[in-house]
C-alpha cells in the first residue's frame, strides 16, 4: 500500500467490537477507510445496517479484488485461521482479536507473512487498548528487555477483585462476573488461565523472538484458589492476581509461565481491579515502565483494531526483530520460585517436592505450606493440578539462591 492508500474493508463478524467498528468508520472520514462487506453466520438476525453489507459468503470478501483488508473479529478459533491465512495468500492486509488462533498458529501465520509480504496486526488480541505489542516490537531492544508481567484478562480479575473486596467465595464472585457480562457461561477459557497463556504465547514472540505453543508453557487459572487462600493473602496485606510473566534468567534464557501471585502495594499490579488490565515492562536502563486500560470490551477493542487500522495506511508491518535479526533466545526450567500451595488432604503434597519448607500450617479442613520449588517440579508433572490444591505465588517469587536441601525422609510429608 501506498502513503495513507484508502482501506476498502472486508469485515468478518458483527458484534460489538464488529458494529461498533463499522459506527466508528461510518462518522469518522479522516481514517480514509470504509467497509464493503461484512460476512455473519445468520443472515435473518435483524442489525443496524444496511441489509445489502452483509453476505453469508466468505468467499465474496476474500477473492474480491476492490477488498484491499480483512478485519476478523469472529469467535471460532479454526474458522478465523482458515479466513486469515486465505486473505494473507491473497495478499490482503489482516487485522484480527483473535488470540486463540495466533497463538496456536504462530509458525504457520509467521510463514504466510514472510511469503506474501502481507501485513497482519492483532494489538487488539492481547491487551485490548493497551499498546504492549507495538511497544514491545518497536521500543524495546531484545539486550535490554529484561522481563514482562501483566495481568492480561480481565474477567479472572473482576473475580478476584470481588473476592479480596467483598468476601465472596469463588462461585459466587464468578456468577456475578457472568451476570455483569466479563464472563461468559462457559468461563474455563478465562479461569483456567488458558485465555491468559495464549496473550503470554504472543507477547513473547515480540518481546524476546520466542515462538512456541500454548501448551508448552506452565499455566493454571484461578478456578482452584481457596477461601484460606484469600484469608492468607488478606493477613499479609497481599493482593491475589492471575499473573503472565516472562523473565530473562541470568544465563540469557527466559523463564515464562502463567500463575496466580500474592502482590505487595509495592507491585504497580495491586491496584489493578475489576475488569482492568495491567502490563510492567522491565528494560535494564528505563527500569519499569507500567500499561494500565481497559483490557476487554467493544470499545477497548474497537480501539486497538483502529489503531492497527491506521497503521495499515502506511504499509506497516511487524517486522519480527528479536526473532529474525537477534541471536535465539531460548525458554527454561532451570529456576527456583519461591510458592505458596493449600490442600485438604495431608498426603497430597509430599515434602520432598521442596527445595526448602519456610512456613506451615494445618487445620481441620486445610493445609499449607510456603517453600521453595525448583520449576521442573510443575513443569514435568501435574501434582499441583489435582482437585483441592491451590498454588500461588510469593510476591518476589523468583530465587537467585537456594540454601542446601535438607535430607529428608521418602514418607515425610508437610503436615
Amino acid at each position: 500500500m501506498s502513503n495513507q492508500r484508502k482501506l476498502k474493508i472486508g469485515l468478518f463478524g458483527f458484534g460489538v467490537v464488529g458494529e461498533s467498528l463499522y459506527h466508528v468508520l461510518q462518522n469518522n472520514t479522516s481514517l480514509n477507510a470504509e467497509i464493503l462487506k461484512v460476512c455473519i453466520k445468520h443472515l435473518d438476525k435483524k442489525r443496524n445496517a444496511p441489509t445489502d453489507l452483509f453476505t453469508d459468503n466468505p468467499e465474496l470478501l476474500l477473492n474480491n479484488n476492490d477488498i484491499n483488508v480483512i478485519v476478523e473479529l469472529i469467535d471460532d478459533a479454526d474458522a478465523a485461521y482458515r479466513i486469515v491465512s486465505s486473505a494473507l495468500s491473497n495478499k490482503k492486509a489482516v487485522v484480527s482479536a483473535n488470540k486463540k488462533m495466533i497463538a496456536e498458529h504462530q509458525t504457520e501465520l509467521l510463514g504466510l507473512q514472510k511469503q506474501f509480504q502481507t501485513p497482519f496486526l492483532y494489538e487488539s488480541a492481547c491487551c485490548a487498548s493497551i499498546p504492549v505489542i507495538r511497544n514491545l516490537e518497536e521500543y524495546y531492544d531484545n539486550d535490554l528487555l529484561q522481563g514482562i508481567s501483566g495481568i492480561v484478562n480481565g474477567s479472572t480479575n473482576y473475580i478476584l477483585t470481588r473476592i479480596s473486596e467483598d468476601g465472596l467465595d469463588f462461585n459466587s464472585a464468578l456468577k456475578l462476573a457472568q451476570e455483569k457480562g466479563f464472563a461468559e457461561s462457559n468461563p474455563a477459557l478465562d479461569i483456567e488461565g488458558i485465555d491468559a497463556v495464549n496473550k503470554l504465547t504472543i507477547l513473547l514472540t515480540h518481546a524476546f523472538g520466542i515462538v512456541t505453543e500454548p501448551g508448552t508453557l506452565v499455566h493454571t487459572g484461578i478456578h482452584q484458589i481457596h477461601e484460606q487462600d484469600a484469608r492468607f493473602a488478606k493477613e499479609k496485606g497481599y493482593e491475589i492476581k492471575l499473573v503472565a510473566q516472562a523473565k530473562k534468567l541470568e544465563d540469557g534464557t527466559i523463564a515464562a509461565f502463567v500463575l496466580p501471585q500474592f502482590l505487595k502495594k509495592d507491585n504497580q499490579l495491586y491496584n489493578v481491579k475489576n475488569e482492568y488490565n495491567g502490563v510492567i515492562v522491565e528494560s535494564g536502563l528505563a527500569d519499569k515502565q507500567f500499561f494500565y486500560g481497559k483490557g476487554a470490551g467493544g470499545y477497548p477493542t474497537t480501539s486497538a483494531v483502529l489503531s492497527d487500522l491506521s497503521a495499515l495506511r502506511y504499509d506497516y508491518k511487524y517486522e519480527y526483530k528479536k526473532l529474525y535479526n537477534s541471536a535465539p533466545t531460548e525458554l527454561s526450567h532451570d529456576f527456583y520460585l519461591r510458592v505458596y500451595v493449600s490442600f485438604d488432604k495431608l498426603y497430597n503434597v509430599p515434602h520432598s517436592l521442596f527445595e526448602k519448607i519456610e512456613e506451615w500450617s494445618s487445620n481441620e479442613s486445610r493445609c499449607s505450606v510456603t517453600g521453595i520449588l525448583h520449576f521442573s517440579k510443575l513443569a514435568e508433572n501435574d501434582w499441583w493440578k489435582q482437585k483441592n490444591t491451590s498454588i500461588v505465588l510469593l510476591p518476589d517469587a523468583f530465587v537467585e539462591y537456594v540454601p542446601e536441601k535438607r535430607e529428608v525422609l521418602e514418607d515425610e510429608f508437610v503436615i
